[in-house]
């Protein structure tokens, strides 16, 4: 029995992430509506994630199983919405882009996060102190996939895009930045400038990856790369966030706030924002090369369907 009801599973999750072009069935709603809607959808599934999140704790396994679930309840949740929303194939998510996408983000993410905490090491703001923990960074693992995936469909999947829309390219990655980082003001330790540096390097670097692939795997990839470096290997405060799981080592910061982020973290303090001041030019030039970057459009009833997503990452002019 279980292997009957498998392949009506696998059938059902082969048609949502089909990029073939399909007959329109119902009248698209415009941009705002659907922002709307797929906005409540992902708040609610963000809600869920936090909540598995919470309810596995420090323990690896669940850790990864949870989040594990969380990726597949989230992506599969999107490609339904928009397929129903918006009439066509979720070219955002193709399958064929994903394993380049998110294999070249994570990599380049925990080469930023290195980078990053190498030049506050060299200024002596950065030590370790007791063993490693193999299993707290599983553990992180885990957790950082389901934040990863959930807020990148959520932010460049559903604000960005849906924005881009109404205000076109530069528009959008200013509110969805803006949005990015005031988000992150309910965090513990937050404040106006720990905000506004998220909504830099975080919000902009990301959302102009999107721009510059037209696929959200780069995206998360580079999220999960820079929040598992950041908690999962080095143990640095996530954005505020202390009570999550310990990472492979303890990492202790010392010396002035604007070096280390004081108690938001390595995300709060200038280093961070200049290192990925770098990468967000480089998108965007490489999205202007390509034709990516969109003006605003004075009719939004009906979407452009993304630009296929490029199976390589944008290199340096």
């Amino acid at each position: 029995m279980p292997l009957k009801s498998a392949r009506p599973l696998k059938s059902t999750l082969r048609e949502l992430f089909a990029q073939e072009p399909f007959a329109v069935a119902r009248r698209v709603r415009p941009a705002g509506v659907r922002l709307v809607a797929l906005a409540v959808l992902f708040v609610a599934v963000t809600a869920l994630a936090a909540g598995t999140r919470a309810a596995a704790g420090d323990n690896p396994l669940l850790s990864l199983l949870f989040g594990a679930a969380v990726v597949a309840l989230a992506t599969a949740s999107y490609a339904a919405a928009v397929r129903a929303l918006e009439q066509r194939p979720v070219s955002e998510l193709d399958p064929t882009a994903a394993a380049s996408g998110l294999r070249t983000g994570t990599l380049v993410g925990l080469g930023l996060f290195t980078a990053t905490l190498a030049i506050v090491a060299l200024f002596g703001g950065y030590g370790t102190e007791g063993g490693v923990s193999v299993g707290g960074a599983v553990a992180v693992l885990g957790a950082m996939a389901g934040v990863a995936v959930t807020e990148e469909l959520l932010f460049r999947g559903v604000v960005f895009r849906l924005l881009e829309e109404l205000t076109g390219t530069r528009g959008a990655l200013t509110i969805s930045a803006l949005l990015f980082g005031a988000l992150h003001l309910v965090n513990p330790d937050a404040t106006v400038w720990g905000a506004l540096a998220i909504a830099v390097e975080g919000g902009l670097m990301l959302g102009a990856a999107y721009v510059a692939t037209r696929s959200l795997w780069l995206p998360i990839g580079l999220h999960l790369g820079w929040n598992f470096a950041e908690s999962g290997i080095y143990g640095t405060t996530v954005s505020g966030n202390e009570d999550g799981p310990a990472g492979l080592l303890h990492g202790v910061l010392s010396g002035p706030d604007a070096l280390t982020g004081g108690g938001f973290g390595p995300e709060a303090g200038i280093v961070a924002i200049l290192v990925c001041a770098v990468p967000t030019v480089v998108f965007l030039r490489a999205a202007g090369r390509r034709g990516h970057l969109r003006p605003r459009r004075r009719s939004t009833a009906t979407p452009a369907s993304p630009t296929p997503p490029d199976r390589g990452t944008p290199t340096a002019p």
